[in-house]
């Protein structure tokens, strides 16, 4: 999603057509509904209405059921390691900074390998953009992921996050998910399941934080790409 302010331009007295300027942010972020995909087998989200103005009530309450792997959401290492940290636990400042985008075409179902990025990395946070999973309300398995060897060397360039537009960065038949693996032993946060389907490749600043649940694997978050000034 797109969120931009339209300014327009006024000329002895006339007021022009609106010219759209650049998106002040994207969210990218999937709506969280009951029709959002999840893991087979995993707890889909729901949300039950416990009072309501429409059944008499003074005020709307519900309450919600759901895996904490949901939509944009980031993964804890205890997730993936028994000695890892649970989510609270991770220093904020991981998920907010600045963050470059990159556009990538791997096989069907194929990892990332460093030999599909043509560019330069230029940030300490890197967002992969495959276009595999573009409708989260749909599972498929033919999802793009990351190799291992990728996430080593963005580490020995300082990257400290990496993410990507699918719910993993493992594919979904991997028992021994090497990638995650590679996160925890380079001490790098993930994002899975972000929405970059309208974001051009570039730099931004993130901001996409996690809840601070205690004990939790994972947690959703709100994430969103701050747009910077001309980067000719």
């Amino acid at each position: 999603m797109i969120f931009s302010i339209r300014r327009t331009s006024k000329i002895r007295g006339v007021i022009m057509a609106e010219t759209p300027t650049k998106p002040d942010f994207y969210d990218i972020s999937p709506t969280i509904h009951e029709g959002i995909a999840v893991f087979p087998g995993d707890t889909a989200f729901s949300r039950k209405e416990l009072m309501s103005f429409d059944g008499g009530s003074h005020l709307d309450l519900s309450t919600i059921t759901t895996t904490v792997h949901l939509g944009a959401h980031t993964d804890a290492p205890s997730h993936y390691h028994k000695d890892g940290k649970s989510i609270e636990q991770r220093d904020l400042m991981l998920y907010m900074g600045p963050c470059q985008v990159i556009t990538v075409r791997p096989e069907k179902k194929g990892r990332i390998t460093k030999e599909h990025v043509a560019t330069d990395i230029k940030a300490p946070r890197v967002l992969f953009r495959t276009d595999s999973f573009s409708n989260p309300d749909q599972w498929n398995d033919d999802f793009n992921s990351l190799s291992p060897e990728l996430i080593d060397w963005l580490s020995s360039l300082g990257v400290r996050l990496v993410g990507i537009d699918t719910p993993s960065v493992d594919p979904s038949d991997s028992k021994d998910l090497p990638s995650h693996q590679a996160l925890y032993r380079n001490d790098m946060a993930v994002l899975e399941g972000i929405l970059l389907t309208e974001v051009p490749d570039g730099l931004y600043n993130l901001i996409a934080l996690p809840l601070r649940i205690k004990g939790a694997d994972a947690s959703p978050v709100r994430a969103i790409l701050l747009t910077l000034g001309d980067q000719s």
